[in-house]
């Protein structure tokens, strides 16, 4: 299983890149950011110092969209870094929640996020694709190489991933919940004569390491409560499209019954005013909590479903600490275990 961490480009942007670096020292795989241009600083300038600080990690958004940039420019940001660093970039990418919504526009349609996938993903493989009836090239890249990953909740989003994306990204680390939604996105994939293996599958959630106590389990919870809010922004998109009477996880449309107005002033924060009808259960179903011990039993079990990929969204008050847990102790119990001598 690889692991990522999640950051939000928060000033000072050094902080980010600081935050980057560590997640590299404790054998973190994938630097990822929220990619919100008004409520955060601009992420994919500051991919680039982290590129430059790096080594190895692999960086990208979590997620960008088709409505706030142009696909090309997209494309072009991440083939030039490619073409800088050596290929280490990932593309994440929805239907746009906080960044097209603080504008007041809409998350775009499924068909776009097709297409903006196709464009994306030619042109940043250094390939010819059809864009408003002229075809387009980057005369200037020749080794670019880089995964568009779809991420997705309602049933026709999890179709769009199995059918176009190179990954699905799912933003909840509920077991039962994942082992549905992998299954949708492997099932379209083999429909469309894809390869289910060929796709990386990645949960992304907030993970906070503490100890046993129920001080600790209520400090924990407080800090990550944040995130039932922002998944149930998605959740009630598909609750207006479907209704309840749906194949959907019921966990999902039964937990936002209480929600009412959401302020993306506070979106991703720990201590959003605005999720106190994400109740405890949802918190410890939806994120890693807990001892190390905890982590790791909750990781094998998404691990034994096909999780490629473990993200942590780290926007609590103890960063440093769970980055060092993880590094220390846990991110190596989920490695496939090697000896030096048979």
């Amino acid at each position: 299983m690889d692991f990522g961490v999640v950051l939000q480009t928060n000033p000072p942007a050094w902080r980010t890149v600081a935050l980057a670096k560590q997640a590299e020292e404790h054998g973190f795989d994938y630097v990822w950011t929220f990619d919100s241009h008004l409520l955060w600083q601009e992420p994919y300038v500051i991919y680039s110092a982290i590129l430059a600080e790096t080594h190895r990690v692999i960086v990208g958004p979590m997620v960008t969209n088709p409505a706030t940039r142009d696909w090309t420019v997209t494309a072009s940001v991440f083939a030039t870094l490619n073409e800088m660093y050596g290929n280490r970039t990932v593309v994440g990418i929805g239907r746009g929640d906080s960044a097209v919504r603080v504008l007041n526009g809409k998350p775009t349609t499924l068909k776009e996020v097709r297409e903006a996938t196709h464009v994306i993903r030619e042109l940043a493989n250094c390939r010819s694709v059809e864009v408003n009836g002229t075809t387009l090239q980057f005369p200037w890249a020749r080794t670019s190489a880089v995964e568009v990953w779809v991420a997705a909740y309602g049933p026709l989003a999890l179709k769009t991933a199995g059918e176009v994306g190179d990954g699905f990204i799912l933003q909840l680390a509920d077991v039962d919940i994942a082992t549905w939604m992998i299954a949708q996105v492997r099932d379209a994939a083999e429909k469309a004569g894809r390869d289910p293996d060929s796709l990386t599958f990645c949960v992304a959630a907030p993970a906070y390491v503490g100890d046993d106590s129920p001080e600790s389990l209520a400090h924990m919870r407080e800090q990550c409560r944040w995130f039932g809010g922002m998944v149930g922004n998605h959740v009630a998109d598909i609750v207006e499209k479907y209704g309840t009477d749906t194949e959907f996880p019921q966990v999902l449309t039964d937990y936002i019954k209480g929600r009412q107005d959401y302020d993306y002033n506070e979106h991703g924060r720990a201590g959003n005013t605005h999720t106190g009808f994400v109740p405890d259960e949802i918190v410890d179903r939806f994120c890693l909590l807990g001892t190390p011990e905890q982590h790791i039993a909750k990781l094998a079990e998404l691990k034994a479903i096909g999780v490629d990929q473990f993200a942590i969204y780290l926007q609590h008050d103890n960063k440093e600490e769970t980055l060092r847990q993880y590094g220390e102790t846990i991110i190596g119990a989920l490695h496939d275990h090697v000896t030096a001598k048979a």
